[in-house]
């Protein structure tokens, strides 16, 4: 049995005690390990986690979808709770990343660098293309563009800002059954495109997505359904017409 906690999203589940912000965190429990999927943009996360009974001490490693500040900004914080040694992350990791405003260049990377990583002696792990981090638990990135994706204009990043294809993303899967659950972060490059990469990587037949799709087009839940999935649970950065309510504090359990 794996479990799934929402640390920080955007919303809470009513009556809770809990608190939220724009950002993304959960925790997951294997029977083998327990992991960070994300870091929220502060240290909000690790607040809640409190609340929850979640032992950050016990935590094996972190991973981290993507350099933005709603991802990856809570990791520093992360540090005054649990003694990691390693971090999983995509390629690419280290361009900054910046939104492009009226005023001018807004900053939205990780807000840590190499150099902070290397002062802690945490080794970072690249998945380029997939990388197996456990049993039956793997991360997928460096995904097949099949389907037409129109990431916004805004997103930027480098010296130069010049426009962010995302490459740095990655995804976790966990073994469900006789197939497959995907975990993302905010799915920039597509969850089209990440779900049909990890059904022809894994050969494993996709039953769920958790997590955000950044986008609220109807249609989504049509095509992934031609895939076979059949559980949703979206939160953060997904529109209101397509995410459930998947808020912190909820917990998922898959078989």
């Amino acid at each position: 049995m794996i479990f799934l906690k929402v640390l920080v999203e955007d919303k809470v589940l009513d009556g809770s005690n809990l608190a939220s912000e724009h950002g993304l965190s959960f925790y997951i429990e294997t029977p083998a390990q327990k992991f960070i999927f994300d870091c929220g943009q502060t240290d909000l996360a690790w607040k809640n986690a409190l609340k929850l009974g979640v032992d950050l001490h016990g935590i094996n490693f972190a991973v981290i979808s993507h350099a933005h500040y709603d991802h990856a900004g809570g990791f520093p914080a992360l540090l005054k709770f649990a003694n990691l040694k390693k971090i999983y992350t995509g390629r690419n990791f280290w361009l900054e990343k910046f939104s492009k405003t009226a005023e001018g260049y807004k900053y939205r990377g990780a807000g840590f660098t190499f150099q902070d990583l290397a002062r802690r002696q945490i080794e970072q792990k690249v998945c380029d293309d997939i990388l197996e981090i456990g049993k039956d638990c793997w991360l997928i990135g460096n995904f097949d563009t099949r389907y037409k994706v129109s990431i916004p204009e805004k997103f930027v990043r480098g010296e130069n800002k010049i426009p962010d294809n995302f490459d740095d993303e990655i995804c976790l899967v966990l073994r469900e059954g006789d197939g497959a659950a995907v975990v993302v972060g905010c799915a920039h490059v597509g969850i089209l495109n990440i779900v049909a990469t990890v059904q022809k990587r894994l050969d494993l037949p996709i039953k769920t997505v958790i997590g955000g799709i950044h986008s609220d087009d109807m249609k989504i839940f049509a095509r992934l359904e031609d895939f076979g999935v059949e559980n949703f649970y979206l939160c953060h950065c997904t529109g209101e017409n397509l995410r459930a309510d998947f808020a912190t504090g909820s917990t998922l359990k898959i078989d």
